[in-house]
């Protein structure tokens, strides 16, 4: 059995779950306060929010920053490591507009085209296909 997890697995542990991913995507456009979530985030209970902001506080995607003493209040919002989520959502959500019947795919904003995302190897300087990608063998 293998001593370390799969990068895929460290990721799932991490945000693999339905309500983590879409916080994250709320909190992508800037921080937020818990009412703001709340209301973003449909059908999220106030103590899954409160659960889930925690994990992700741990766990270093996202970043609770006081606005208020007193009462404590908390605003929201991605760490670095959260916005590198991003490209992983915007490809997820790709997936998922082309088993949808709506047309809300991933758009270059300069002509509306719909976006590609593809492996590149900076050291060869070229596209890499599925075959020569080695740690999609290890998933």
């Amino acid at each position: 059995m293998n001593a370390h997890p799969s990068p895929l697995a460290v990721a799932v542990e991490q945000v693999g779950d339905r309500w983590s991913l879409l916080l994250v995507h709320a909190l992508l456009d800037g921080p937020r306060r818990f009412g703001e979530l709340e209301s973003l985030v449909e059908g999220i209970s106030p103590n899954i929010l409160s659960q889930r902001l925690r994990h992700l506080e741990v766990t270093g995607i996202v970043l609770g920053v006081p606005y208020s003493r007193r009462p404590p209040r908390l605003a929201y919002e991605l760490t670095a490591a959260g916005r590198e989520l991003g490209s992983a959502l915007r490809m997820l959500s790709q997936w998922g507009a082309d088993r949808s019947a709506t047309d809300e795919a991933v758009r270059h904003t300069v002509c509306g085209t719909p976006a590609e995302a593809r492996w590149w190897c900076p050291t060869c300087e070229r596209l890499v296909n599925d075959d020569e990608a080695s740690d999609l063998h290890h998933l």
